[in-house]
């Protein structure tokens, strides 16, 4: 008997289970496509329950595959379910669980990096962004292959409040691998402090929420698996542009294992470049010997920050590209070695 006052929780009906819907559709997990299947509903509801508070709420789920995930958030009593999955295989056990949740789910056969997000969810959603979070949450226990591009294209997205955020500061709960997941978890002096470390967490807060053993998907992977969950910060610890604090960013860490000051280098054209990163990192105030993944937040950001004004003052600093100089460097060489014994053949000849 329903307790009065209280809306009874959405159930599905009886279904087949997420192992029954892979033999019945004689599904295999696509090893170029890195798959991995989670077939156990105590750990797709513990993801879930990362998400937060789901009832009545708008979800996205990514790459839902044979819907194992998928039926742990129809459970939480969400109000729509957006589901975007590229593989044609999945569609028909992905319309089954439609069908048994009459109105809820909308199903996209599409590729999410291509997928216009900004027309995803009802307008009514839209929160301003130094509001609470609005009623909308993507999750996904995303493909290896595209989980770290996908995450850095979702990071520029909060960067210029666009794509699933013109919503508001929309929550996001993913897998990745254990590593990638320390990656993006990292703090300052440890040996995981990345790229990856600084991009998410300028801009989001990022938990590491627990650990799946390889052993509990179907196959199994080499490595484990984490889920991570990132809120959009009201304003970003680093107050410059995506394709500046990236540039920057790579740079410091393009050889992580040197002095940070061989990094910064790369950042100037050869013409003036030692007084150039000498100029940067004295304004800076950043100890040249320090190793890209001792920096703090705080020395990054002075780094964005004079940048910028060094850009500013020299607007053809930031197109400067280190790796195609080198390009052109190998190219010019290669072509001087390969002229050298021509010269000598037709002096051979006379």
């Amino acid at each position: 008997m329903a307790v009065p006052g209280k809306v009874a929780a959405f159930r599905l009906p009886p279904l087949p289970t997420v192992g029954e819907i892979i033999k019945l559709f004689r599904l295999k997990a696509q090893k170029q496509l890195s798959q991995n299947f989670l077939l156990d509903l105590r750990l797709t509801d513990k993801i879930v329950k990362q998400a937060g508070e789901l009832k009545n709420a708008h979800v996205c789920e990514v790459g839902p595959g044979p819907g194992g995930i998928t039926r742990s958030i129809l459970s939480a009593g969400v109000e729509q379910l957006l589901l975007i999955e590229k593989d044609p295989r999945f569609i028909p056990g992905l319309q089954m669980l439609s069908e048994a949740a009459p109105g809820k789910v909308r199903i996209v056969h599409g590729d999410v990096l291509t997928y216009k997000m900004e027309k995803a969810f009802p307008k009514h959603l839209k929160k301003n962004w130094e509001d609470e979070p609005p009623d909308i949450h993507i999750i996904g226990n995303l493909p290896f292959s595209v989980s770290t591009p996908l995450i850095i294209k979702w990071l520029e997205n909060v960067s210029k409040k666009d794509g699933p955020f013109i919503y508001g500061r929309t929550q996001m709960t993913l897998t990745f691998q254990k590593e990638v997941a320390e990656r993006l978890t990292a703090n300052p002096g440890s040996k995981q402090r990345s790229r990856l470390s600084i991009m998410s967490q300028h801009l989001c807060t990022v938990e590491k929420c627990f650990i799946i053993p390889g052993q509990a998907f179907v196959p199994k992977p080499e490595v484990d698996v984490a889920v991570v969950h990132f809120t959009p910060l009201v304003q970003p610890k680093i107050q410059q542009p995506f394709e500046l604090v990236e540039k920057v960013v790579r740079s410091v860490f393009q050889f992580r294992r040197k002095y940070c000051f061989r990094g910064i280098e790369t950042l100037f054209p050869e013409s003036g470049r030692l007084k150039r990163t000498e100029q940067l990192m004295m304004t800076a105030n950043v100890d040249p010997t320090l190793r890209p993944f001792q920096l703090s937040m705080s020395q990054f950001r002075n780094l964005c920050d004079m940048y910028r004004k060094m850009c500013d003052e020299d607007p053809g600093l930031f197109v400067y590209d280190y790796r195609e100089e080198l390009k052109q460097k190998k190219i010019k060489h290669s072509l001087k070695t390969v002229s050298q014994p021509e010269q000598t053949e037709e002096e051979d000849q006379l």
